[in-house]
């Protein structure tokens, strides 16, 4: 009896193990549905696709819903909102539950904590509570535009997305000082303003700070007209802030600029270290010429100066030959060579 018992005992923990891992098959099937799909993997693409239906249905709706010209088809918009956000929790709750696939080195809780506090989480988040209790931030939804180009970008790491965060974050100082340049001249600006103004027209110009808003359409020289200055010194200060305005706007452009273009750099500095001769990717420093390769009868130097790469030795049958300029190059040698 015990040995019959041992043996249904295996059995069920075999059933169990067998059943969870069944279940763990199918979790990891619904994560990579889920996630951005591959080309080759036809249910996530078409999941993806489904979501962005789903998200321009969503936000369609959102826009015609405020025509009166269309009131007759309130009814069909509010099933189509109802709809759309439905899958918005259910796609939600689904990427709480394969959180621990997203981060596979912490824990199932702590995982899907991650996944909550996230990006894409707050996100998510977002563009579903305005629906069920706060429907005066319904614009929320607009975030979920974002997800399209995330959904269907070429390169994860090298998105444009990516791209603008590295500049962003690689220039927050420079950025910083430059905004912090800008918040002095707008203080001062209106501290300056309401010295000159505020005998002249003391309604527009109370306090110190009354003139922020005509500063801020000064310095961006938008020029709304609502408040301005009517005296000399306050005309001629306006035209003095102005020009320091485009300047001071300028300065965080620039950086920015500066930042895309040193990405760009980066990326074509990498690009290039990653080829090899004739612009071959490469792992390895050596290079099997071919029967029907280009370098063929090309002499030592020819090949240094067409791929700008030192040619540190050539093996021809198991023998090691030195790269003079002269030598040529034959099918089935091995070139083992350096960048320049």
């Amino acid at each position: 009896m015990s040995g019959k018992k041992k043996t249904e005992t295996a059995k069920e923990i075999k059933v169990d193990n067998a059943s969870k891992s069944a279940e763990q098959a199918r979790k990891k099937r619904i994560f990579d549905i889920i996630q951005i799909g591959k080309r080759g993997d036809l249910p996530s693409r078409a999941f993806d696709i489904f979501i962005v239906v789903a998200i321009l249905l969503n936000i369609t709706t959102l826009i015609l819903e405020t025509f009166e010209e269309l009131d007759e088809y309130t009814g069909l918009f509010k099933v189509v909102e109802f709809v759309t956000v439905l899958i918005f929790c259910v796609e939600y709750f689904l990427r709480i539950w394969t959180a621990e696939y997203l981060y596979p080195k912490l824990t199932p809780k702590k995982a899907r904590l991650r996944f909550l506090v996230s990006y894409d989480g707050i996100v998510d988040l977002l563009t579903i509570l305005p629906f069920f209790f706060l429907s005066g931030f319904a614009a929320f939804r607009l975030l979920r535009v974002v997800r399209i180009f995330h959904l269907f970008r070429i390169n994860a790491k090298d998105d444009s997305f990516s791209v603008i965060t590295k500049v962003l974050l690689e220039k927050k100082n420079q950025i910083f000082s430059s905004i912090f340049i800008i918040l002095v001249l707008m203080l001062a600006s209106s501290l300056c303003i309401y010295s000159v103004e505020q005998n002249a027209q003391p309604e527009a110009f109370k306090n110190a700070l009354s003139g922020i808003w005509w500063t801020v359409a000064t310095i961006f020289t938008v020029g709304y007209g609502d408040i301005y200055p009517v005296t000399f010194v306050g005309r001629f200060l306006a035209v003095v802030i102005t020009f320091l305005g485009v300047g001071a706007v300028a300065i965080p452009t620039g950086i920015i600029s500066a930042g895309f273009v040193e990405q760009y750099t980066k990326a074509q500095n990498a690009s290039e270290k990653k080829k090899g001769l004739g612009g071959r990717k490469r792992s390895t420093e050596n290079v099997i010429v071919e029967d029907d390769s280009e370098y063929i009868d090309m002499t030592v130097r020819e090949v240094e100066e067409k791929y700008n790469v030192s040619i540190a030795i050539i093996i021809r049958n198991d023998i090691l030959v030195l790269p003079e300029d002269n030598v040529r190059v034959e099918a089935g040698d091995t070139i083992v060579y350096q960048n320049v």
